[in-house]
């Protein structure tokens, strides 16, 4: 039975961490890095080998995993010392939500350097990597999915393989800003259906089984009672702020206008939550939007 691969874990925030620490009960052997001292401890906490720089997680391993806040960080990080620490043909999986365009230079520079790359950012917040059941999006090429979809498949429940370099990230951008459009939609439903006399829970289970069903309603429902773990429920706590809403969301409004794609709502979702977020929102559960529209602040 071959040995697992030694994985290098770079960012092990909100997010990182709990994947990270699904790797490590899987059996992998981890170096985990990042650049905020709380998050290296919690990480040495659960288990995880922590290392001190950034250079020494890349060095000597199969895999680098890389969790960061922005396309610069990635970019930053790969030219400054990520790829000349690495031994050669390391798998670099990038797996933070940046722009399609710089997902591909991160891929080219990879490549370029003699080592592989592979594009998989996730859906499925906090709460899904603690459970390991997030989706990956994939952008990766078709002779490295065998060594790729196992690792997934301890962090996530779903991994679909969009195309090549850049696909994964293209993949999660449409996505999410479909479900910012799906969500300002279902607060303005129910911000009417207040002001109509309808009862929270009726308009619930009219939305939830007739042809308005959507995520934003079903799961994560912006108001509190229907959905007992939807964050309405605990004052808008995010399982998904507002400030990474409005970041996925700028990457969305960037494609739209390299690709010259007229997209109305998006365009519209994307301002929408940029002011949500500027005006002290930023950590509030991104369904928290209702309130703003509530109070007509937008």
């Amino acid at each position: 039975m071959n040995a697992k691969p030694v994985i290098g874990f770079l960012g092990m925030g909100h997010m990182g961490l709990p994947m990270a620490i699904n790797l490590h009960k899987a059996g992998y052997r981890i170096k985990g890095f990042d650049v905020v001292p709380d998050a290296v401890q919690a990480a040495r906490e659960a288990g995880i080998g922590t290392v001190a720089t950034g250079a020494e997680a890349a060095a000597g391993v199969d895999i680098v995993i890389t969790m960061f806040p922005s396309g610069k960080h990635v970019l930053d990080a790969y030219r400054e010392y990520l790829l000349d620490s690495a031994k050669p043909n390391t798998l670099f999986l990038e797996c933070s939500t940046i722009d399609v365009a710089q997902a591909r230079e991160a891929a080219q520079l990879a490549v370029s350097a003699g080592h592989r790359s592979a594009d998989a950012p996730v859906s499925g917040g906090v709460v899904g990597a603690e459970a390991g059941t997030l989706t990956f999006m994939l952008g990766a090429q078709a002779e490295d999915l065998g060594e790729i979809t196992p690792l997934l498949e301890h962090m996530g429940k779903r991994i679909v393989h969009c195309g090549g370099y850049g696909a994964g990230q293209a993949a999660k951008v449409c996505n999410n800003m479909l479900l910012g459009i799906s969500m300002i939609g279902a607060a303005e439903a129910f911000v009417l259906g207040e002001r109509l006399g309808l009862e929270h829970q009726a308009l619930f289970d009219v939305i939830s089984s007739a042809s308005g069903q959507c995520w934003s309603v079903t799961t994560n429902c912006p108001v509190p009672g229907p959905v007992p773990a939807s964050p309405a429920n605990r004052d808008y706590q995010p399982g998904f702020a507002a400030a990474l809403m409005a970041k996925d969301l700028g990457l969305a409004a960037s494609a739209l206008e390299h690709t010259s794609t007229d997209a109305q709502l998006g365009s519209l979702a994307a301002a929408l939550y940029r002011k949500f977020s500027d005006e002290g929102d930023a950590g509030t559960d991104f369904s928290g939007i209702i309130n703003a529209i509530r109070d007509g602040s937008l």
